[in-house]
């Protein structure tokens, strides 16, 4: 009798084992290994903070995030990756401001509305720098410079037609100078346009307080404004461009984490969940404190519509300053 009911048993496990197999029941996600694609090269800020941000997501989705760099077309290979991978929550990836520009410089058809937006987590505002020993003590004295001398003033920070370009000529365009007042000298990086400063190449830089923070307290650059709504914590001595010229223009490189469009609902919400508590962590606020990385949190509807204005506002400033194709 005993034999009987071990023999049923064994039975019945095989029985349900094959109704499970059976009945077509996807296994919960994520059952498997993400990937992260990043669009910029390893070892930058950027890719830094893709690797922090997936290693906090391994920890809530239990599976593993690869990174992967994806670079190339000044950034259209990696992001036309992540908008043309399965919707099936396995491929994300790092979003950056460059998706909002691309496509006005006609270097791909991809938009924000190709990704659906899972959380913004970075946003570092345009800082305005000269070299310590410039005669302008404020940014007031740069811009009456300028109007004083429109031409002589040379400034760089980034490629041509770059954020800190659109940026810079954004600025003097709101203030009712014509950008062509400072001519633009390309560089391949911020860090580039920096030395260039010191060195006494340009009189501008444009480019944000954590990339300029190594020259700032070394004594040989300073920051004359920041363009955004509220101080930096890096740096909160620096006024922003509201204190200093009365200027609402504002702009910035940001990042964010997003997926193709058409993300499954229940995909979405659990991917939403995971970013959120990367971003909530103690290891990526301690990383982005010692960056000096600027923290800032959007939900995916917040996030999604701040794409579409970055979108906007990118195109019209572009267009206005000829910088657009």
């Amino acid at each position: 009798m005993k034999i009987c009911r071990v023999v049923w048993a064994a039975a019945w496990v095989i029985v349900a084992a094959a109704t499970v197999a059976c009945s077509g029941q996807p296994a919960a996600y994520p059952s498997r290994p993400l990937t992260m694609v990043v669009p910029w090269g390893a070892g930058g800020g950027t890719d830094a903070v893709a690797r922090v941000i997936a290693t906090a997501m391994e920890r809530d989705l239990g599976q593993p995030v690869n990174v992967v760099n994806r670079t190339g077309g000044s950034g259209v290979v990696g992001h036309q990756a992540i908008a043309g991978a399965l919707p099936d929550g396995y491929t994300i990836g790092l979003l950056t401001v460059e998706i909002a520009m691309m496509h006005h410089q006609g270097l791909t058809d991809l938009t924000p509305a190709a990704f659906t937006p899972l959380g913004l987590v970075n946003y570092d505002a345009t800082g305005v720098q000269v070299r310590a020993d410039a005669p302008w003590q404020t940014l007031g004295d740069l811009l009456q410079a300028v109007r004083n001398e429109p031409g002589r003033h040379r400034a760089s920070g980034t490629a041509q037609g770059g954020i800190w370009h659109v940026s810079l000529y954004g600025l003097l365009d709101e203030q009712g100078i014509a950008p062509a007042a400072v001519p633009w000298v390309p560089s391949n990086s911020s860090a580039a346009g920096l030395l260039d400063l010191v060195a006494g190449g340009v009189d501008i830089v444009t480019a944000s307080l954590p990339e300029s923070r190594s020259l700032i307290d070394a004594g040989r650059v300073r920051s004359l404004a920041v363009l955004d709504d509220q101080r930096s914590a890096l740096y909160p001595d620096v006024p922003t461009g509201r204190e200093a010229v009365g200027t609402t223009w504002q702009m910035g490189v940001w990042r964010g984490i997003g997926a193709p469009a058409n993300l499954p609902d229940d995909i979405r919400t659990r991917l939403e969940t995971a970013v959120k508590a990367a971003y909530d962590s103690a290891e990526y606020e301690a990383f982005m404190s010692s960056r000096g990385f600027g923290r800032r949190w959007a939900g995916p509807e917040e996030f999604g519509a701040f794409m579409a204005e970055s979108d906007r506002q990118m195109g019209t400033v572009m267009t206005q300053v000829g910088l657009a194709r």
